[in-house]
């Protein structure tokens, strides 16, 4: 399991140049130490913090909060342990306290640490540059440390930076050919780029050096299941949770696999254990709407809008507006009528602001999806004005933020207008720079068609037909490709 799931853009150059070239580099004096300092006034909190970090890389991700939790106690002062409580907790009130408490005492810290807390920090408040700045710079003061290498590495697989992920995965792995977490990311990094072979040669190694561990199982678990080896997917998945029961993410890992396999009542049973022992309320809701999915999966839209009503109903009496938004917009996102999608559109947009306590960046990766869903719907509603307005307002997020998450969004939307349109050269030009997204991998098969590009065509038709991993684009677009003949 990992952490979080190539573009030409002005987005992807920000963050490519940012990590790869001396534009922004400030050329900092290596640190006298190979580590990053960790500085603390309590023996025992620096032993919970580092006791978190080890947790983290071995994806005990609830567990890792509270060795965090447990470190603040013991040191009010221990700006390390704060920030990483504001990167990985879940609960938005949590996260708002923890990052202004790391920020108020970063003034204390050494240079190093310092530029972490600025990292993560500016990241979640909306500021990408300032924070891939200092994530670079803590990089280049210490680039032999290989844990610094693999969080910021984990961190850029989330945002869509696996070319940039994977340069600094091999620097780990140069560093500490064993190192298991640099391993298990690399593997991801590779099934990604549908390089099976090799994922699963680094997931071996992974597995050989945790054989106690679930997560190496995991994520094996996780990697057959992406290159279509279903059974031996559910068999990785059940061996984790023979090594350890609690380790919930198996437990979803199972739903998952079941209902890319179509067996929908089985991924319900399985989905409904994962709710039960689920370490956190967001990750309860989270788990609630993969179940919710099964029903879109078998074509039950009136149970699958119980499902999804139900659940941001529950993240609004939680305080869960990131998920609350989500619930409304896979609402609206396999409705078939125009205007009940704007509807639920519009509700997902105000969820976003029931709490002002959601970082910068998750609303505006969250509003990206929402803005892209309404530019499609309001156009083929024959809304122009609407689609004109959400588009313009979807790209000046994406143009504001160097996000490339947001920038993925405002490139699909463009190309799918662009292909309503029939202009099909310039839709291959936005829809390729958005091309692990079914909805756009199927519209670029139908462009490559339309401009006789046979191999394109093919290499697309392939990578979509064997796109499996459990989400709504693929529930709505991959099943029922996969029953169309091929077009060549």
């Amino acid at each position: 399991m990992p952490r979080y799931a190539s573009c030409k853009t002005l987005a992807f150059l920000a963050l490519s140049l940012c990590i790869a070239s001396p534009v922004y580099a400030h050329h900092l004096k290596k640190a006298p130490t190979i580590s990053l300092p960790v500085t603390t006034s309590s023996p025992k909190a620096r032993e919970l913090y580092q006791k978190g970090m080890a947790d983290y890389e071995n994806l005990y991700l609830e567990r890792c909060n509270d060795d965090w939790r447990a470190a603040v106690i013991d040191d009010p002062n221990f700006g390390l342990a704060w920030a990483w409580i504001a990167f990985n907790s879940t609960n938005p009130m949590e996260v708002s306290e923890a990052r202004a408490k790391a920020v108020a005492v970063a003034s204390k810290l050494t240079p190093g640490e310092q530029l972490m807390i600025q990292w993560i920090s500016k990241v979640q408040q909306g500021d990408y540059i300032g924070g891939i700045s200092a994530m670079n710079d803590m990089l280049e003061l210490y680039p032999k440390d290989k844990h610094l290498l693999y969080l910021a590495a984990n961190w850029l697989m989330g945002e869509n930076g696996n070319d940039q992920a994977e340069s600094l995965l091999k620097k780990a792995l140069a560093i500490d050919k064993n190192f298991p977490a640099g391993l298990n990311d690399l593997a991801y990094v590779y099934a990604r780029n549908r390089k099976f072979d090799q994922a699963l040669a680094a997931m071996d190694r992974y597995v050989a050096l945790l054989p106690n561990e679930p997560n190496p199982q995991d994520s094996y678990g996780e990697l057959l299941r992406m290159a279509g080896n279903f059974e031996g997917s559910l068999t990785h998945y059940r061996m984790a949770l023979k090594i350890d029961p609690d380790f919930v993410t198996s437990q979803l890992g199972l739903g998952d696999t079941y209902a890319l396999m179509g067996n929908q009542e089985q991924a319900r049973a399985e989905y409904d254990k994962a709710i039960r022992f689920a370490h956190n309320e967001a990750d309860r809701l989270t788990y609630g709407m993969q179940r919710a999915m099964t029903w879109v999966r078998e074509g039950n839209y009136t149970q699958a809008d119980n499902g999804f009503l139900e659940i941001a109903q529950t993240a609004r009496a939680k305080d869960q507006s990131l998920q609350e938004a989500q619930a409304y917009r896979h609402l609206a996102e396999y409705q078939v009528d125009d205007q009940t999608s704007l509807k639920y559109l519009k509700q997902a947009e105000d969820a976003l602001n029931h709490q002002a306590t959601i970082t910068t960046s998750d609303r505006d990766e969250e509003m990206s999806r929402i803005l892209r869903n309404r530019v499609i719907r309001a156009a083929r509603s024959g809304n122009q004005p609407l689609a004109d307005q959400s588009l313009k307002q979807l790209e000046a997020l994406a143009t504001g933020s160097r996000n490339l998450v947001i920038e993925s969004s405002y490139e699909g939307a463009m190309g799918t207008l662009l292909m309503d349109q029939k202009k099909y050269d310039d839709a291959i030009a936005h829809l390729e720079e958005d091309q692990d997204n079914p909805f756009s991998m199927q519209l670029l098969v139908q462009a490559y068609y339309q401009t006789m590009q046979t191999d394109k065509l093919h290499d697309m038709e392939v990578k979509l037909r064997g796109t499996n991993v459990p989400t709504m684009e693929q529930a709505l677009v991959v099943p029922a490709v996969r029953t169309t003949r091929p077009n060549i």
